[in-house]
């Protein structure tokens, strides 16, 4: 049984469309569990029935046609209880009901269970036979996990818009089979609200990424495709001469055949075709190349699936010529672009006019990535992991993205686009009146005041800190330079770049992270390969394996800070006394190193991050080893709920104002202040008005937060006493609900007369 399990996975991996799948999977079962019958019943979202969709052994012309409400037959009551039912004679059931047209009265023997995606009942998946018996253990296993494997497929094409509820036909084109109003869902990248056109942007030569696009000239896009093809034929011969010296016979024949591959009568042949009925060049190649690579993948023969692997390499090559020949002078972008891609860089954001860009979204990639970061810091609304969105379909579609929620809204009705519209319209007419608060300090109405700094990785971030009135950088991402680069930044390159930071804010103080790398921020020339990377070799255990990089890191912000004396480092990712003990020891070494060169340069302020619990309960010890404690309220809390949250399956479930969290900040809090050392927290949850009270009642010495923030969060402290502040944490913290937590938050702002800092209700949210 695991063999033919592995076969309808790999076929069902191949099949082209849903229809497909089930055929296959129907036809499949039916041979391997030797049954009469296998058919699949899904359920209608909008008539709530279960309808046949696919099947071998009933009369085929009743798929599409039967269909049982959830409380009719032995389907209904399989989707009811969502679980496997397993009858002798389903005849005799009492909830057994006989449908004429599927012809089904021979059947007594019958095993359904249910496909189930995420907790939801999608579908049935049920097999038959003539004779009175009870299928066995092995066979209900097996069917249920074909179920499980099933229903990924169902759920994924539900969310594409792969497939319609049953009976709901959509046209045909770009964005065609997505209804109006159709919501995806995935982690919130930067806040704001969004609402314009699709722009699709690939990688070079990502043929998975290229869009679907109309053929503004078909002669024109003929001739580029002839022209990138003439190219890789002219590379294939090329190659083949240069090893023609150095293969046998046997293998230089492979260049003929990707020669003959390339010729008009088989793959070029039908990319022209693909052309001709309106697709541009491009999206024509990906298509012809997926249905290549789905048939040879799914053959029998080692040598044939292998050739699935030629015409990826044959398609890439093609694309590559193609994107080469399509210059960025021919590009046309909406006047309030969306862009859309597979993986969103950095240098992706490069690629719209600034005035043009409102709002991104990359269908992998986390909250923490590099294009988030940067997405942040330029205050455009993004969402990341968006892994079931058809972003190949959606060129020049309008979409609403949500920035707060982590959603977008593809098709979006009239009604939809309005009542954003005037969210975005209030949002602007709210920044417009918190730029008066520059100057101001963030001082509450019974005169404490609370300090606000920032938390920088780029250049740019620095300028926009400074305009909203920032007081310091509480941190600064030093592993940003590094990722931007083909290799390890020099000590000078890093020297020059530290002071633009320290010498933008001096005297204010700057504190430097210093190089945090592992879990999902990885560089591309020092990978790290590990099953658990969220577990494994990040922070400080990297950097006090290679003093190499530590030492001269150091070295570069010591020099940077000369003058200055703004510096303050500060360590993450600790979880010991040995490496705390251990970066200090490093960090001395580097000093009296500069100090023997002649340099003067004095030991900084050395501090640590709070990250992971362990540290919780070290933070009286370690406050007592350095001068100051930061908690990294992100990491600790997706510590704390063993929810990460860049992965939208679970994102839901990671909540910064969880009880547990908001006890354990406050635990934090109290310990350092029992060593007099200053204490400060540079999470997101220190950007949201409501949380930065609580964070200031809870006896935190400094906020740091994103510089978009830092207006919102002045206006709250300003807008309140500390007195007040106390009471709200302290009725917070008698309450035991995530949710109920944020919802009181909220209303209490509200009514303090700072309703227009809380998030703004969101149609098809709140």
């Amino acid at each position: 049984m695991l063999n033919v399990l592995r076969k309808i996975v790999q076929e069902v991996s191949a099949a082209p469309d849903l229809e497909s799948v089930l055929d296959l999977t129907v036809r499949r079962i039916q041979r391997a569990m030797h049954t009469q019958v296998c058919s699949i019943y899904l359920l209608d979202t909008i008539s709530q029935r279960y309808v046949l969709m696919a099947t071998q052994g009933l009369n085929p012309e009743s798929v599409g046609v039967v269909s049982l409400s959830p409380t009719e037959g032995v389907v209904g009551l399989v989707g009811q209880r969502a679980e496997p039912i397993n009858l002798e004679d389903a005849s005799v059931h009492p909830s057994y009901i006989y449908l004429q047209s599927t012809g089904e009265e021979r059947y007594h023997a019958f095993l359904g269970v249910p496909i189930i995606h995420q907790g939801e009942v999608l579908g049935v998946l049920v097999v038959q036979q003539f004779e009175r018996r009870r299928f066995d253990e092995a066979e209900e296993a097996f069917l249920i996990t074909v179920s499980a494997q099933l229903a990924g497929v169902i759920a994924h094409a539900e969310a594409t818009g792969s497939i319609q509820p049953v009976g709901n036909h959509a046209g045909t084109g770009t964005g065609a089979g997505i209804p109006e109003d159709r919501q995806f869902s995935g982690v919130a990248g930067a806040p704001g609200v969004a609402v314009g056109q699709v722009f699709v942007a690939s990688l070079p030569a990502d043929l998975e990424g290229v869009p679907d696009k109309p053929a503004r000239n078909i002669e024109a896009e003929l001739d580029r495709f002839n022209t990138a093809l003439e190219a890789v034929r002219g590379e294939v011969r090329e190659v083949s001469r240069m090893l023609a010296q150095r293969l046998r016979s046997d293998e230089q024949a492979l260049f003929d055949v990707y020669i003959r591959m390339l010729e008009d009568n088989a793959l070029a042949g039908q990319v022209a075709e693909r052309i001709q009925a309106g697709n541009w060049a491009q999206g024509a190649l990906r298509e012809v190349v997926d249905d290549h690579v789905r048939q040879f993948s799914s053959m029998d023969d080692p040598y044939l699936r292998e050739r699935a692997t030629d015409i990826r390499d044959l398609g890439r090559r093609i694309l590559s010529h193609l994107q080469e020949s399509t210059s960025s002078g021919e590009v046309e972008y909406p006047d309030s672009t969306i862009l859309v891609a597979d993986d969103l860089s950095p240098t992706m954001l490069g690629l719209v006019p600034e005035d043009k860009l409102v709002g991104l979204v990359s269908v992998s990639g986390s909250g923490n990535s590099h294009a988030a970061i940067l997405a942040r810091s330029m205050g455009i609304p993004t969402v990341m992991g968006v892994v079931d969105l058809p972003f190949t379909r959606l060129e020049g579609r309008d979409v609403i993205i949500d920035g707060y929620t982590g959603r977008i809204y593809v098709n979006p009705s009239d009604d939809l686009k309005n009542a954003f519209r005037e969210i975005l319209r209030e949002e602007q007419m709210i920044a417009a009146g918190l730029e008066t608060l520059r100057d101001l300090p963030a001082q509450t109405t019974d005169g404490y005041r609370m300090p606000l700094w920032v938390n920088t990785g780029l250049v740019s971030d620095v300028e926009r800190s400074l305009e909203r009135g920032a007081e310091g950088i509480g941190l600064y991402r030093t592993e940003i330079p590094f990722m931007t680069r083909d290799f390890f930044p020099s000590e000078q390159e890093q020297l020059k770049i530290y002071r633009r930071q320290l010498e933008a804010f001096a005297p204010r103080p700057v504190t430097m992270r210093t190089l945090d790398i592992g879990g999902d921020k990885s560089l591309p020339y020092f990978p790290i390969e590990e099953e658990n990377p969220f577990l494994g070799w990040r922070g400080i255990r990297v950097t006090l394996d290679h003093p190499e990089i530590f030492l001269v890191q150091v070295r570069a912000m010591l020099r940077a800070a000369q003058g200055f004396n703004n510096l303050r480092i500060m360590l993450p990712m600790v979880t010991s006394m040995n490496e705390v003990e251990e970066a200090c020891a490093q960090i001395d070494r580097a000093v009296q190193e500069l100090q023997e060169e002649g340099l003067d340069v004095e030991r900084p302020p050395i501090g640590i991050m709070v990250e992971v619990p362990a540290a919780v309960y070290l933070t009286r010890r370690f406050a007592r080893k350095v001068d100051f404690i930061s908690v990294g309220s992100n990491d600790l809390t997706q510590y704390l709920l063993a929810v990460d949250r860049n992965n939208p399956r679970v994102a839901g479930l990671y909540a910064p104002y969880h009880p547990a969290v908001l006890k354990v900040l406050h635990f934090i809090a109290q310990e350092a202040r029992k060593e007099h050392k200053s204490v400060s927290i540079c999470g997101e949850m220190a950007a949201d008005p409501g949380g930065a009270l609580l964070l200031m009642a809870m006896g935190y010495d400094v906020l740091s937060m994103n510089s978009n923030n830092l207006p919102k969060v002045k206006s709250a402290i300003r807008g309140t006493s500390l007195a007040q502040a106390n009471a709200l944490l302290q009725r917070v913290m008698r309450m035991d609900d995530a949710d109920a937590i944020h919802h009181y938050l909220r209303t209490s702002l509200k009514s303090m007369g700072l309703g227009n800092l809380t998030r703004p209700v969101l149609p098809g949210r709140d």
